[in-house]
């Protein structure tokens, strides 16, 4: 493999890490967010916020695999999530509804904006399950993205 393959593996594992902290930080907040909603659309905003932690949950095995499938090691603490992502905690329970859902839809939005970043790298690696598996997870994050936007309206 050539030095330009070997940096575009280095820079994709580095991206999956980094989406891996995302996604793990994101579903904590996301389920935080679940169990701490009030307010007059408590309900809806209580199932939606849980629908999306679990699609969340749910890709997380995949992005440390294809971690691993490159022949590399994935995060291994919560000292190392907390060191790699870009999700900000929020540890105040008496958040707003209102702004609960724009801290969901603007973490979205950041992980809608990881993705579409880490498809160049995955290209330039030649992994195309990857490649593809992104297509996938951006679509799901643009999904977030606009359920909570429109929540907003």
């Amino acid at each position: 493999m050539s030095t330009s393959g070997d940096n575009s593996k280095t820079a994709l594992i580095d991206g999956l890490n980094g989406l891996l902290a995302d996604h793990l930080a994101l579903y904590f907040k996301t389920k935080n967010f679940h169990w701490h909603v009030k307010g007059p659309r408590f309900r809806d905003l209580h199932l939606l916020f849980d629908e999306h932690a679990i699609e969340i949950r749910d890709q997380i095995d995949d992005i440390g695999e294809r971690v691993r499938k490159n022949g590399a090691d994935t995060l291994t603490s919560i000292a190392s999530v907390a060191a790699k992502t870009q999700i900000k905690d929020q540890d105040d329970t008496t958040l707003s509804a209102e702004k609960m859902v724009e801290e969901l839809r603007d973490d979205n939005q950041k992980m809608v904006d990881a993705l579409k970043a880490l498809k160049k790298h995955a290209e330039a690696a030649g992994d195309n399950a990857t490649d593809g598996l992104l297509d996938d997870w951006t679509d799901m994050a643009e999904e977030r993205v606009w359920f909570l936007t429109s929540t907003l309206q």
